[in-house]
């Protein structure tokens, strides 16, 4: 049977990868876009023309109250692709603020949280009823809770908390052979930060000057990985921080 995969912040950077990198594994792909419409289109027409199925849907993981009413989306698009269940939930959506310890304000701290801990929990818990026992949940880390580097304090204590979060949701849900893990990449050329990494070159030279492999990472290099973590041959591996870095700071 094919699978149906939701990923979160689907319509750019890694979200986009790797809702396009499952339809070439042979899934079906619920992705959500918070803005840019055409963006999310487009990402649908890609999948559709790998004779996979999409829909995107908009959502604001932020927004707590809007994610019950996600949910029943999602239950009504599941329906008319004649299931009552979907197989994996990547929680990508996300977005970066950099700042130092001394200058981070408290919007700034609310907003990561929001969308990175708070969000991914509580989307998480609204999918519940709709994930297939058996079924796979990877949530987005990231290389900086490994190592740190200045401007990324709240992000990564956000991100930090998403991988303890990660090993709860493995063990409780562990009866229903639900499988939970975390990705870590490391960095990316991607426009996260008004692509920074990927649009200015001596950020990009600094980082590949700490990779093993020489050279930053691009989103062929994520999504990829992902597919392959959801696909049948690694249903036993749970309660994981994988790191996806080319090697970084070792």
């Amino acid at each position: 049977m094919t699978t149906i995969s939701i990923v979160t912040g689907g319509s750019r950077g890694l979200g986009r990868n790797t809702a396009i990198s499952i339809a070439r594994h042979g899934g079906d792909v619920i992705f959500t876009y918070r803005s840019g419409a055409e963006q999310a289109q487009a990402v649908v027409a890609e999948i559709e023309a790998l004779d996979r199925r999409a829909v995107a849907l908009q959502l604001d993981v932020g927004d707590i109250a809007a994610l019950k009413p996600f949910a029943d989306r999602v239950r009504t698009t599941l329906q008319s692709w004649g299931r009552e269940s979907f197989d994996h939930l990547v929680n990508n959506a996300g977005h970066g603020e950099m700042a130092s310890f001394a200058e981070t304000s408290e919007a700034q701290f609310d907003q990561l949280f929001n969308v990175h801990v708070k969000g991914v929990f509580f989307l998480t818990q609204a999918l519940l009823p709709l994930i297939a026992d058996g079924g796979r949940i990877v949530n987005f880390s990231s290389g900086l809770t490994r190592v740190s580097y200045p401007g990324f304090s709240a992000y990564s204590a956000a991100k930090g908390a998403i991988e303890i979060l990660t090993l709860y949701m493995a063990k409780e849900l562990g009866s229903r052979s639900i499988t939970a893990n975390a990705i870590a990449p490391g960095a990316i050329e991607t426009d996260f930060l008004g692509g920074a990494v990927r649009d200015t070159p001596e950020y990009n030279e600094a980082f590949a000057n700490m990779i093993a492999l020489g050279r930053v990472g691009v989103p062929d290099d994520i999504g990829p990985a992902i597919a392959s973590l959801l696909g049948p041959d690694n249903r036993w591996i749970t309660a994981q921080r994988i790191e996806v870095s080319g090697g970084q700071n070792i």
